[in-house]
């Protein structure tokens, strides 16, 4: 298999006040993300999920263990090759949203025209074609999440670093969000994912990775991670509400005609609590 990003043992504190308290933020956290997947990166606050990120993104530097993107060091060539959105995006207001990533696309190595048509079809990816000519300052919250996404993708990278992609949005906004993400992978884009929308999540990642207390609490795919052994989910029709109760040992005896039967499965989030401490 081949992974886009690889963290093995990662571990990072920092030293506070005058005595140096040292407060562990990451303890030996090692996490593949395959190509061509979304993986979740999820937590509590305060488990790590921003000093990851930070981490991966060469804006901190870890204490030890090492960073691997494309299979090779996290230098410039690399970073080329990514894209981040920010949990709170703070952009110039007084831009319109075609000239705020027409600027990204130029920061990213493209040239006039191009970085402005580029920037036009990202605009246009994320929803917001025809607010592409109104001031940012003038933007909603769930816009500008739209236009931080745009500036992320502009020079098509690879591998998409997205901090709670969806912060702000209502649940159609959401929904849209989720879409495009999705669309994102159908274009062979690698996602990492840090949210705390975790129906979302569950949605949309083929793997995650959860950590607590600076730990990793659990990582795998969802299918085993959340799938219940010795346990059945049956979808039926053809049953009368009277009959629900008799259905499970009688169905065949009634004439229940059975859609579908899948391992019993917890929800992400009940998961999520069991795992996470507080």
């Amino acid at each position: 298999m081949e992974y886009v990003l690889q963290a093995k043992k990662i571990s990072k504190y920092f030293k506070f006040g005058l005595r140096s308290v040292v407060v562990e933020a990451l303890k030996d956290v090692s996490f593949s993300v395959p190509k061509g997947c979304i993986f979740g990166l999820l937590g509590a606050n305060g488990a790590g999920k921003s000093t990851a990120i930070k981490i991966l993104l060469g804006l901190l530097r870890q204490n030890s263990g090492t960073v691997e993107i494309f299979s090779g060091a996290l230098n410039s060539a690399a970073k080329k090759r990514m894209g981040y959105l920010p949990e709170t995006p703070n952009f110039y207001g007084f831009l319109t949203g075609l000239e705020l990533v027409s600027f990204y696309a130029k920061l990213c190595g493209l040239k006039g025209k191009i970085a402005e048509q580029k920037a036009a079809e990202a605009l246009e990816m994320v929803g917001l074609s025809d607010a592409s000519g109104r001031r940012v300052s003038l933007y909603s919250k769930g816009m500008q999440q739209r236009a931080g996404l745009a500036q992320a993708i502009v020079h098509d990278p690879e591998l998409l670093i997205l901090d709670e992609p969806a912060s702000g949005l209502d649940p159609v906004g959401m929904s849209d969000m989720a879409e495009i993400i999705l669309k994102l992978k159908e274009r062979g884009k690698t996602v990492l994912l840090s949210s705390h929308m975790l129906a979302e999540v569950e949605k949309l990642c083929d793997e995650v990775c959860i950590l607590s207390r600076g730990e990793i609490a659990a990582q795998g795919s969802l299918d085993s991670l959340l799938d219940k052994p010795n346990s059945a989910v049956l979808n039926m029709s053809s049953v009368s509400e009277q009959n629900v109760e008799k259905v499970v040992k009688y169905a065949e005896s009634l004439g229940a005609k059975i859609d579908g039967a899948r391992t019993g499965r917890e929800s992400l989030s009940e998961f999520f609590k069991s795992v996470s401490k507080r």
